[in-house]
Parts: structure tokens; sequence; C-alpha cells
């Protein structure tokens, strides 16, 4: 069924349920990167709800889920230390206007030249710090205000709850997908725990832990309705000076983090987002949030995984749980202060399992070892410093590798048929450096009247390939000789405007993979 609210085929009950099942785990997440960056729990909650409610519709990638993230945070905390949290939102609003800009001059195509084993250290990294990220949950306060590990019995039911949890999760889909696995095992667990008066810690006690010993009496996730105000900085060049580093990081960690989440449920969905859609979208979000009281944010890949695995494909499933979300913060606080962390952990375990690219062993133990290097420092990097440094550094090195491995560009091998066509099998990758090569390579005024261009071991990496193959098709076009192009992607196929009549399918053996183009987003 098509349905204009999810702009995708979906199904309204499964991204009505699954938007509710990521409303519950995006609470905790969204409270800890607020402390994370210096500010209220609230700031990182309304971040939460219009990071969500406003990329669900309009951004590019439906199904994907955005709120405050950690990636962001961090970048957050020198700039709020230093000047207070009305400079944040300034910045996040020209962040967000440097996100729009990128969209509108189609920056956002930059991410498909992101190389695989970049994707991966980026994916696994991401995993990993998701993963470490909820061993805080199994620390508590001890009585001199020192945060400690869990001990006894306490840690004995954390433990407990998280692997029933992590059961039901696995178990459940193999009796019924009626309603999402994780939405259930955070119901049961929680009725589990009050119902029997479990030993566990709950969301309102983690938000306790982060306050002064003052306030734990009255803090609470209830709240009202963000209400707009201009930040409250002078409007001098001053200003501008201390806001815009942070802002252009923001942009950057945001734009990277968001358009790498897009192109991983790309492949998880078999779809295409629009990353250029999806940069502006961000990029009004972050601007609202600052106008707004919101800490900005970008895409969440724990959030989103929950999201995409709970059956949530429309941008109804993301606009469900920022509805949800703030429907918790006006009011029902109280019902989201009672969740047991013990069934949050489980479902972020869970995410985390399906997150983490098991295949990059696969990598490991083969013969490239460039790429194998590759993927350790992207992960390396993005657990120990930050994601947008860590890609920046793997597509460099990657560029580096390839230009060492490519220095001799494109080549081909040629035979006659038994139709008596000539074929050009083409070895080595086909983009703005090897064109020059690759229109060397044929001969269309002595070739016969059949000529076949094989991309079994090639790719077209970008718009420059394109071209070149379309205006190689134009000189045999003149020449009143046939093209007959084999195993090219999808992406190929559809940008191709003068040789896309010569392209023949084959579902079975033609390739998939993504170009670097304006036209597809």
């Amino acid at each position: 069924m098509f349905n204009i609210i999810n702009g995708t085929e979906g199904n309204i009950k499964n991204d009505v349920l699954s938007g509710i099942t990521v409303a519950l785990a995006l609470v905790p997440e969204a409270v800890a990167f607020a402390f994370v960056a210096g500010v209220e729990p609230m700031v990182g909650l309304y971040a939460a709800f219009m990071m969500g409610l406003i990329t669900s519709a309009i951004g590019g990638r439906p199904g994907m889920i955005s709120g405050a993230t950690g990636a962001m945070a961090v970048v957050m905390v020198a700039l709020v230390a230093q000047y207070g949290v009305q400079y944040l939102f300034a910045a996040v609003v020209l962040a967000g206007v440097l996100q729009i800009l990128a969209g509108v001059f189609r920056l956002g195509k930059f991410i498909r030249l992101v190389p695989y084993p970049v994707m991966l250290g980026f994916v696994n990294g991401l995993a990993i710090v998701i993963f470490l990220a909820q061993l805080g949950q199994f620390k508590v306060t001890n009585s001199f205000g020192e945060l400690t590990w869990m001990s006894g019995s306490m840690l004995y039911w954390m433990l407990g709850l998280v692997l029933l949890t992590m059961a039901i999760i696995y178990l459940l889909p193999k009796l019924t997908k009626a309603v999402p696995a994780s939405l259930v095992a955070i119901v049961t667990v929680t009725l589990l725990v009050h119902g029997l008066d479990l030993e566990a810690r709950t969301v309102i006690d983690f938000v306790r832990d982060m306050v002064p010993e003052t306030e734990k009496a009255t803090v609470t996730l209830a709240g009202e309705l963000p209400s707009f105000a201009i930040p409250m900085v002078p409007f001098t060049l001053e200003t501008l000076y201390i806001i815009l580093p942070t802002a252009v990081i923001l942009c950057l960690v945001g734009l990277i983090e968001s358009l790498l989440t897009l192109s991983l449920i790309d492949e998880m969905t078999d779809t295409r987002g629009r990353g250029n859609k999806e940069c502006v979208g961000q990029g009004v979000a972050n601007t609202v949030n600052g106008f707004f009281g919101g800490m900005g944010g970008c895409a969440m890949i724990g959030q989103s995984m929950i999201n995409i695995n709970s059956g949530g494909r429309g941008r109804l499933s993301g606009i469900t749980a920022a509805m949800v979300l703030l429907g918790f913060i006006l009011f029902a606080a109280p019902l989201i202060e009672m969740i047991p962390l013990a069934a949050l952990v489980g479902v972020m375990f869970v995410v985390v399992i399906g997150t983490f690219e098991w295949a990059s062993f696969r990598i490991i133990r083969g013969v490239n070892k460039e790429d194998a290097f590759v993927l350790f420092l992207v992960t390396a990097i993005t657990v120990i410093a930050d994601l947008a440094i860590a890609v920046v550094v793997g597509v460099i090195v990657s560029a580096l590798v390839f230009a060492w491995k490519h220095a001799t560009h494109i080549a081909a091998r040629t035979h006659t048929d038994e139709d008596g066509w000539k074929v050009y099998d083409l070895d080595g990758p086909l983009f703005f450096g090897s064109v020059s090569h690759f229109k060397d390579i044929f001969d269309p005024q002595n070739d016969p009247e059949d000529v076949v261009i094989d991309f079994k071991d090639s790719r077209i990496w970008d718009s420059s390939g394109v071209d070149a193959l379309d205006s190689l098709a134009d000189k045999y076009k003149e020449q009143g000789k046939t093209l007959h192009i084999r195993h090219i992607s999808n992406d190929c196929r559809v940008l191709l405007k003068k040789a896309g009549e010569y392209v023949e399918i084959n579902v079975n053996e033609d390739p998939r993979y993504k170009i670097a183009s304006d036209e597809l987003g």
C-alpha cells in the first residue's frame, strides 16, 4: 500500500508500533547526550523531538531516525562551558544554515565516494561506541557521590533482565511478527520489575544520578512545548568568530553521520535515499532547534536500526516516534520514568550485534591488507576520537591506496566472439582520473558493426565516467555502428542519456553499486 504520509511503500501499523518502540529508546539517549554537552535534560529531549519530526517529514531517507547524538554533543562541550547555552543555540542555527546550503549546492552526492572499508569501519566503530555507552548503565552512585560498578543482587538482576530482553527480541519473531519484539520486550520487563518489585534501576534513577544531590527529589522528565526565542547573543562579528568554528564542525559531523547512516539503510532495505534532500532536512531541523531551545543533532544509527528491524520503513515511523516522545514529555513522564534501564540496555545490545558488520572479518582474513588496514583505522579513530575525523582520514588513506594501486588507470582486453562482434573487456575503474585513457582504448572508425563493452571487471564511479560512456556512444552512432553495454549497475542505466539504449540488462549478473551524482540525490 502506498501511503502519502509514509512517502514509500509501507505498513501503517508497523510504522506506528515501531515509532513507539523508538520513542522509548530515545529518552535515555537524549538525556545522556544533554549531560555530555553540559545542558539541561529537556534541551536534549526537545532536540530529539524536533530533529525526529522535521527530518522524518522533509528529509531524504524515510525510516531513518534523527535526534540528539553523542557525536555532536562532544563538539558542543567547550562552547557551552565557556560561553553558555545561548551561544550553543546560535551555533546550532548557523550549523543548520550551512547544512541547508550543502543540500542546495548538491554536496550530498560526495558521500557516495566513501569507500566500502571506510563504511565498514564507520559502522563497526559506532557499534562499539554504542556498546561502551551502555556499560555506563551498570554503574551506580555510592555514598561518597562517586560512580562505581554494580555488585551483588542488583548486578545479577540487571544482567538477568538484559538477557531476558534480548531473548524476547530474538525469540518472539519466530512466533509472531504482528508487533515489534523490542516493544514487547520493554513492556514485559517493565511489568515484571514493578509487578514483582525487583531491584532494578529505572530511567528516573539514571537522570537523578546526573544532577546535584539537592535537586534529586524534584527532578522529572515532565515538560512543556518548546517555545520560540531568538538566541540571546550579541549580533556582532565577535559572536560570529566565537560560534563559527563550532558550527562548521557540527555541520560536518552531522552530515557525515547522517549520510553514512542513510547509505547503510539503503543497503539494508535495497532502496535509495536522497542525500541532498537529507542535507536540507537536517539543516532545517537544526535551525529550528536553535530557535526553539534544542541542542540540535543528526541521524542516530542505533535508533534507526531499531526502527528498521521493528518494521519501520516509512516517514510515519519517525513522525510517530517524535510525537510519542513529545507526548511522554507533556503527559506521560511518570510512565517513561519507570521503565527499567535493563530493558533499554538489552534493546541496544541487540542493536549492537545487528549493526556490527561481522562480514568485515572476511576482509581481515583475505588477501586485501590495504582494505583491512583502512577498516581498522576508521574503527579505532571512531571509538577513540571523532566520527568526522575518522571518515576524513579513512577517505584520504583510501584515496592514497587507490592512487598507488591504480596508477596505470583503466585497461581493456579485446577479442572477437562467435558472432563476429568485437568485445572490449574492461579492467579498472572509470572515473574522472581515467576518462582520458578510457577514450584512447576504442577505435570507432575501424571497429566492426557491433561492439561490446563489458564492465564485468570494471566500475563507473562518478558522473565523469557516465559522460565519457555517453560520448563514446555518440562516436559509434556517427559511424553507423551499434554498441552493446553489459554488466553496469542500475544507477548507471538511469544516468546514461545517449548510451542508455545500448545497455543489455542481466538481472542475475549485473552489479549493484552507487554513483556520486547530483541527478540521483
